[in-house]
C-alpha cells in the first residue's frame, strides 16, 4: 500500500464498520458471508490491507448498498 493512500484506506475502513454495524453482524459473521478470514476483514477495517474488486461488490449485496455507497467517504 502506498503510504499516501492510507488515509482513504482508513476512511473506506470506517465505511466497512458502519455498514457492517448497521447490519448488526459481527467481523466473523461478515467473514463468513465474504468468505475470508475474520482477521482480513480487521484489517481492511483498520485501513491496513486493501480489498479486490471482487469482495467489494460482494459487501454490497450483503450491505445492500452500491459501491458509491462504500466509497461515500464522510470528513
Amino acid at each position: 500500500m502506498n503510504p499516501a493512500y492510507k488515509s482513504l484506506y482508513e476512511k473506506f475502513g470506517l465505511n466497512i464498520v458502519y455498514y457492517r454495524k448497521k447490519k448488526k453482524l459481527t467481523q466473523l459473521q461478515l467473514a463468513e458471508l465474504l468468505d475470508i478470514n475474520r482477521s482480513h476483514i480487521s484489517a481492511i477495517e483498520l485501513g491496513n490491507v486493501g480489498v479486490s474488486f471482487d469482495v467489494v461488490f460482494k459487501m454490497c449485496e450483503v450491505f445492500e448498498i452500491t459501491p458509491k455507497d462504500l466509497f461515500d467517504f464522510r470528513d
